[in-house]
């Protein structure tokens, strides 16, 4: 399906019944096949989970959408499993996060080996006041069944599944995109097109688009596994185990007793040879130590590190996969992609909506290429730990493992994948209150809290609001009074009386005072909507 390709070599199934019922979504002949259809606000192509969360997203402010995909089944084999707390807040805006929650294995703990021995652990959410979780591993299939339901459910998004794009072209008005389906050819017009499909996008070879960036000589086996065991919701990473010498090693647990275990195989691994059951069968049978599980899927992938050198190109907007792909170790792939959902859905209606200019998509472009190269850094930095180039690198490397058990320092510099989380954006001359909490600056991601029996976020909601906490401020920006509690304390004010936050509609502070006066608040306004 658009918005599943990756830079996987083909998958190969156990030929096995697969725990998951894949069902075909329905396929209707479209009206372009019979007459000239109107031309539509946002053509989305790629029902993916970045895709389809762009399509409820754009629904979430009015703004309609057509989506189109080339297959007519959710993803096969769990592909993207480990979704963060913020993609968990962005899908709950959306309406499917405590589904996910509820589906999905809960874990915030990890835990890092050298051979047998535990080097260290981790928690990636130590404190409370928090209604998402800090990770939950849920397979893609599942997140994507979610997503598909809930568009399918709104008036607002039009899903056509077997229709597959095989042209683009532009103009100043509009993009014109020729779609192939089961009945024949057509074309329909879009004020903008967002691409969102994977990252061997069609629609960026189309326009003759390609990533700048690395390609590691390093490959991995992915197998997931379906077996019974009694095991902590915990994320595993071994170097050099002794049941895989000399490489690297993580498992997941998953719902539905299903795990996954990633396997180092080295850059002179053949991708087919590694794909056959009679050799990853005995690899697995050394990780778990027993044959008593059932081979669900498996593929072998090459790590990459790259971007598009711009996500915008006049009315063709890129998000996700095929915007930019990194390495998985850190989960910010996925995660990343369901950030350029959360920074572009918001302005792209703006902008149609005439409460915008073509600017605030620039600005899309600068926040979401500053997200995509720090989330570059970071695993490209975990892919050179993993597999070091032989001579200082692999020695230097080694003397870190080494040195771990006794030495904090060296304990510090172990990289086995820095978890996701959302950037901090460089807002410039955003107004920033003095003596207020590091963590709420603005760029951030506002935090959540507790709020009675509900949550700060889901206050917040999809809209520009004004935060005021301990204080009112007169405004025509649609206002939350916080219930002042600890939790709300400690994040949005430290040691200041009263503080008014600007949030975003992807609930990004984009400014914050300790007594603002509206001409204040309506300058940091139209520097968003610009």
């Amino acid at each position: 399906m658009d918005g599943r390709a990756d830079t996987h070599h083909a998958d190969r199934l156990s030929g096995d019944v697969m725990p998951y019922d894949y069902k075909p979504f329905p396929y209707t002949a479209p009206p372009g096949l019979t007459a000239p259809e109107p031309r539509h606000k946002v053509v989305i192509v790629g029902a993916g989970p970045i895709g389809l969360a762009l399509a409820l997203e754009l629904a979430q402010h009015g703004m309609r959408s057509v989506v189109l995909d080339d297959n007519d089944v959710v993803s096969i084999g769990s592909r993207a499993i480990c979704w963060s707390k913020r993609s968990l807040e962005i899908l709950d805006r959306l309406g499917i996060g405590e589904t996910c929650a509820e589906k999905g294995v809960t874990w915030k703990i990890g835990r890092t080996y050298h051979g047998d021995r535990e080097l260290f652990n981790f928690d990636l959410l130590p404190e409370e006041g928090h209604k998402m979780p800090a990770f939950v591993n849920l397979q893609q299939y599942y997140v994507e069944q979610f997503l598909a339901e809930a568009a399918l459910a709104s008036d607002l998004i039009e899903l056509r599944f077997k229709n597959k794009v095989s042209n683009i072209a532009q103009n100043g008005e509009c993009v014109t995109v020729s779609v192939d389906t089961p009945d024949g050819s057509y074309q329909v017009e879009a004020e903008y097109l967002v691409a969102c499909d994977g990252a061997r996008s069609p629609i960026r070879n189309m326009m003759g688009l390609d990533f700048d960036g690395e390609l590691f000589e390093e490959r991995f086996l992915i197998a997931d596994i379906e077996m019974q065991a009694e095991t902590p919701p915990e994320r595993w990473f071994w170097f050099e185990p002794t049941f895989h010498p000399g490489q690297s090693a993580l498992m997941h647990k998953q719902p539905d007793n299903i795990y996954r275990i990633d396997l180092q195989l080295g850059w002179d691994a053949d991708p087919e040879a590694e794909k056959q059951p009679e050799v990853v069968i005995p690899r697995i049978e050394k990780v778990v130590g027993h044959g008593d599980f059932r081979l669900d899927w498996v593929s072998v992938y090459s790590f990459q590190c790259r971007r598009l050198e711009r996500f915008v190109h006049n009315r063709v907007v890129f998000a996700g996969d095929s915007a930019h792909v990194v390495s998985p170790f850190g989960a910010r792939g996925g995660n990343g992609g369901m950030q350029d959902v959360d920074a572009l859905g918001w302005r792209l209606a703006g902008l149609m909506r005439g409460d915008a200019g073509l600017a605030i998509l620039e600005d899309y472009n600068t926040e979401r290429v500053h997200g995509a190269d720090e989330n570059i850094f970071h695993s490209a930095g975990a892919t050179k730990f993993m597999s070091p180039a032989d001579g200082p690198e692999r020695e230097e490397r080694d003397r870190i493992l080494a040195q771990a058990a006794t030495d904090p320092e060296a304990r510090s510099r172990i990289n086995s994948g820095r978890l996701s989380v959302p950037c901090v954006y460089p807002l410039q001359g955003a107004p920033d209150g003095a003596n207020l909490p590091d963590a709420t600056r603005p760029g951030s991601v506002a935090l959540d809290a507790p709020q009675g029996d509900g949550w700060l976020l889901n206050r917040l909601g999809g809209g520009m609001k004004l935060l005021c906490i301990g204080c009112s401020v007169e405004t025509d920006v649609d206002t939350v009074s916080a219930d002042l509690n600890d939790f709300v304390a400690r994040r949005y004010l430290g040691e200041a009386k009263q503080a008014v936050y600007l949030i975003r509609p992807d609930q990004v502070i984009a400014a914050r005072w300790i007594d603002p006066k509206p001409a204040e608040i309506d300058a940091a306004l139209a520097s968003i909507w610009r």
